[in-house]
């Protein structure tokens, strides 16, 4: 290993600390990040899948699809764990109305991009994960509106067009390009690779700042009590979704993938659907906010961890 690719290396596996630096300098003076908006955010997502999709082949989504076991139990362990994990916690921190609602909103959301990031960096199932996220989405339509209306008593409706193309624009298509691109240019993508892990830590910071930067002060007068409750839901995620792989008897890497994917949501789904149904109750929104910043210094926490012990 190169001077160079140890450096990148080094500066890639200090993932948390990037991320908790985007998002304390947001709060503090939000314009540095806020130029980072909805349409960068994008862009700079799909960069980072067709970054992952470089580290994959055909071959490796053909190994997670004669092996769905995986995929099924991330996905029970998604649309269980998370509504029920942030149904119970608010009860059990008696949140104000919107801020319950909200948690349980999140907890109903599917697998977010993010997660997909934190997988790569981890250097666990990027394929499994990729394809557990978009089976997720692809539910939400569906189960995300009917969870919410069991746990918080509140039909909320999802824009499914929506939905799926920022899906494919975000994930599908960005990783097939970068599957592509390693089987036919595979000398320039042995080139670019020992660089994308820093720069999808870097992209991941950005957006973290962003989404803080623009609630910054709903998040600073959100209260520890709202900030305890959503790190507790996020955990939870995390660490049941660990329990039930292994228990299930899947292997760590799939097992840190189940976790991962588990623990990590689509906040800013969360975020959207607050603001177009709860427009009366803008706190709603809240939650949707936090949990961004909350799962990704938690997931990346995790990602730095099991980064250095393969």
């Amino acid at each position: 290993m190169t001077s160079a690719t140890t450096l990148l290396e080094r500066l890639a596996n200090a993932f948390p600390l990037w991320v908790a630096a985007a998002c304390g300098l947001a709060l503090v003076e939000p314009r540095l990040f806020t130029w980072f908006n909805d349409r960068l955010i994008v862009a700079g997502l799909g960069l980072i899948m067709l970054a992952m999709g470089m580290t994959l082949t055909v071959a490796d989504f053909a190994r997670v699809a004669s092996r769905p076991a995986a995929v099924v139990a991330g996905f029970v362990a998604q649309f269980t764990i998370m509504p029920l994990a942030a149904w119970a916690i608010g009860r059990a921190f008696d949140l104000p109305a919107p801020f319950a609602v909200g948690l349980i909103l999140v907890g109903c959301c599917p697998g977010g991009t993010a997660s997909n990031v934190v997988t790569y960096i981890a250097r666990a199932d990027v394929a499994l994960s990729v394809t557990m996220t978009t089976c997720s989405t692809l539910a939400a339509v569906a189960l995300t509106p009917l969870l919410t209306q069991v746990f918080a008593g509140t039909l909320v409706e999802v824009d499914t067009l929506g939905l799926l193309r920022s899906t494919l624009q975000v994930v599908v298509l960005p990783v097939a390009a970068g599957v592509v691109l390693n089987r036919f240019a595979p000398a320039a993508v042995e080139r670019v690779l020992p660089a994308a892990p820093l720069v999808s830590v870097l992209v991941i910071a950005l957006v973290c700042g962003s989404i803080i930067g623009q609630n910054a002060a709903a998040v600073r007068e959100s209260g520890s009590r709202l900030l305890a409750a959503i790190v507790l839901v996020h955990a939870t995620g995390f660490a049941v979704g660990y329990a039930f792989a292994r228990a299930c008897g899947f292997p760590m890497v799939a097992a840190r993938t189940i976790s991962i994917e588990t623990g990590m949501q689509n906040s800013g789904l969360g975020v959207v659907l607050a603001r177009k149904h709860f427009a009366a109750e803008p706190l709603t929104a809240v939650p949707g906010a936090i949990s961004a910043l909350v799962h990704s210094v938690l997931g990346s926490l995790l990602a730095a961890a099991w980064r250095l012990r393969p």
